[in-house]
């Protein structure tokens, strides 16, 4: 029998919009104000850190590069980065856990999905970047493995890393390539529990979401069952959505403060709603397909919050 203080799932989704589930906790909290520190009323009981560290095990850790200003060109600005989700730590390289993932529309990239669908396992951390550093990424993942893990139980060196993407290409020079190697590594390696980074941070430095500045989000409910109490817990990487269609808590913001959308005037607005990441974790005892289930109900969510598809 699996113990559910032991158990450990990650669902992934990808689309316009992707998500995925893991497990996780540290000490401070974050130091800006968050949405229940306002008074928003949302719904559910969240854990310790309202992150998705709560579900014990899960460690983020984020390399965020920022530098110059101006008009975009080539080598400037730069507002890009890379955050990892390590479902058991830094023992996710050699421990998996049971995963499923799940695409809602669109044609953004998220590598290692054909074994996560297969074998229903994720042996490694789900890693967020910009659209254009999606290789170099997963390349730096299998280097971090190489010179920090152990052979598969099989005895071999492989892997197939999960990273996902969104376009960062309004605020940040995508095509100048700033994404290095080293930067996976940090993220790796700063990865902690406890308190999580948000906003302009890792991979989300550049991104735009219901037409103000988007970036990265977590969030965590406690959800008591016949058979014991469980934690699921979500992070975003946002970067989607219209201003009138924002919604928090159920009331629609967005069309209250209509002013001065970002780039309100181009074909972003016009043609394009942009996508987003989500990574879903939890310690209820789910296994490969019941994951996907779960990350198929993502949407729903997201619907709540004004998403439209």
């Amino acid at each position: 029998m699996i113990r559910a203080n032991y158990f450990r799932a990650l669902v992934i989704l990808l689309c316009s919009f992707a998500a995925a589930s893991l497990a996780s906790a540290q000490d401070a909290p974050p130091a800006k104000p968050r949405a229940r520190d306002l008074g928003i009323p949302f719904d559910g009981v969240p854990g310790l850190f309202n992150a998705i560290t709560d579900v014990f095990g899960v460690t983020v850790g984020h390399t965020t590069l920022i530098s110059g200003a101006g008009k975009l060109q080539v080598g400037r600005p730069i507002r890009t980065g890379v955050t990892a989700v390590l479902p058991r730590g830094k023992d996710s390289m050699s421990n998996p856990v049971f995963a499923g993932w799940w695409s809602l529309n669109g044609n953004g990239e998220m590598t290692g999905t054909t074994w996560v669908e297969e074998s229903g396992f994720l042996e490694g951390p789900v890693m967020i970047t910009n659209t254009h550093s999606v290789g170099v990424v997963r390349d730096a993942v299998i280097q971090w493995r190489v010179a920090h893990g152990q052979p598969d139980p099989t005895g071999y060196w492989w892997s197939l890393p999960v990273v996902a993407e969104t376009w960062d290409g309004w605020l940040n020079d995508i095509n100048g390539f700033h994404v290095k190697a080293e930067h996976a590594f940090h993220a790796i390696s700063s990865a902690h529990s406890g308190a999580v980074e948000e906003g302009n941070v890792g991979g989300g430095t550049g991104m735009v979401c219901n037409e103000f500045k988007g970036g990265i989000g977590t969030s965590s409910r406690q959800m008591e069952s016949k058979i014991g109490v469980y934690t699921v817990g979500v992070l975003v990487q946002c970067n989607y959505g219209s201003r009138k269609n924002l919604r928090i808590a159920g009331v629609p913001v967005g069309r209250e403060i209509p002013e001065d959308p970002a780039y309100g005037s181009t074909p972003f607005n016009a043609l394009d709603r942009g996508s987003i990441i989500v990574v879903v974790a939890t310690d209820a005892p789910l296994v490969a397909h019941q994951l996907k289930r779960l990350a198929r109900r993502v949407s729903l969510g997201l619907g709540r919050n004004g998403r439209w598809t």
